[in-house]
């Protein structure tokens, strides 16, 4: 029998997608669709006709001289423009009926967010964001270990460059984790304290979120984007054991503690716990999360990252936002 997302012979039947925007990320939208088997890549828009036909040259695809003809030609669309730009592009892409993966953040407002998600629902399409963590070889590799995380602590910190700054670092970088945490503890938030300050750029730049859960669980969140050095770490505790995840190189550790440990007379903490070193098969996060869209788009499987999670990580981190603008430090700014 055939499946919904199969052509004749069992093959798997192309999505016929483009992509808005064709900068640094949009260019490996469109370099990774173009690889994956079940993509029909149609072509791209850029606002910027001096980049298009670069972008177009150099990886042998169509450049659109405007959105509207692009849309004419697709049934699934990636859109990677900046955040500002989220709703508006969205918006467009969703009214026609168009499934969509939108980058991180799903918008830079809850009403824009809201609108996108609304506009997903009435027209029946998937909507999936961004969020490439998820995706992570040591996040996958974790999985089918956690089991109730306790207490979570991230860093994710990066040297300052000036695209992304159009936002606070809470909405550029923080948002990942903040999405990770919700996924990982799967509890409602019952608050939220932060702090931060901007250094190179009009907004944050620098931020610390101590994150409660309702269920008991406590998470720690830094992000930064005037580091000296690039790094991104998680760390979980659960009642079985410690995980140690270094995103950046897709690594990470399980330290489980043996069972009947108490009993055992332990000295040493050899004794006690056992070491699970992590590992997930080798891929490209971002290729996993457009394979993921179009088996969504074709009905081989469920959205990974619906809107509504986007919607759910953006909307902590307004609450994030708002703390940081509460905190005594943002008052004693001049």
């Amino acid at each position: 029998m055939r499946g919904p997302g199969t052509g004749d012979g069992g093959s798997v039947r192309k999505v016929r997608v483009g992509v808005v925007g064709a900068g640094a990320l949009g260019f490996h939208h469109i370099r990774l669709l173009k690889k994956i088997e079940g993509a029909d890549v149609v072509g791209f828009y850029d606002h910027n006709p001096t980049r298009s036909a670069q972008v177009a040259k150099e990886l042998e695809t169509v450049a659109f001289a405007s959105l509207e003809a692009l849309l004419d030609r697709v049934e699934a669309i990636t859109v990677v423009v900046p955040t500002p730009a989220h709703v508006g592009v969205g918006q467009v892409v969703l009214e026609r009926g168009l499934h969509a993966l939108i980058e991180k953040p799903l918008a830079d407002t809850l009403p824009g967010a809201e609108q996108l998600v609304h506009a997903a629902r009435e027209r029946g399409c998937c909507l999936q964001v961004g969020h490439v963590e998820r995706f992570n070889r040591a996040v996958r590799a974790a999985t089918p270990y956690l089991d109730e995380p306790r207490f979570l602590q991230t860093e994710r910190l990066a040297p300052f460059q000036p695209r992304g700054t159009d936002v606070a670092v809470i909405l550029d970088l923080m948002i990942h984790d903040l999405d990770l945490v919700l996924e990982l503890v799967r509890s409602e938030v019952s608050e939220v304290r932060a702090t931060g300050v901007p250094i190179l750029s009009p907004h944050v730049d620098i931020a610390n979120a101590r994150v409660e859960f309702a269920n008991g669980a406590v998470a720690i969140i830094t992000a930064s984007r005037v580091s000296r050095e690039r790094t991104r770490k998680l760390r979980i505790f659960q009642p079985t054991g410690y995980f140690s995840l270094d995103l950046a190189q897709g690594s990470g550790h399980f330290y489980r503690l043996k069972s009947g440990w108490q009993d055992a007379a332990a000295t040493r903490m050899e004794d006690i716990v056992e070491h699970v070193r992590l590992e997930a098969p080798e891929a490209e996060p971002l290729k996993l999360e457009l394979e993921s869209f179009l088996r969504a788009v074709r009905g081989d499987g469920d959205v990974v990252v619906t809107g509504a999670a986007g919607l759910q990580a953006l909307t902590l981190a307004y609450r994030v936002a708002d703390a940081i603008s509460a905190s005594p430090l943002a008052a004693a700014r001049p």
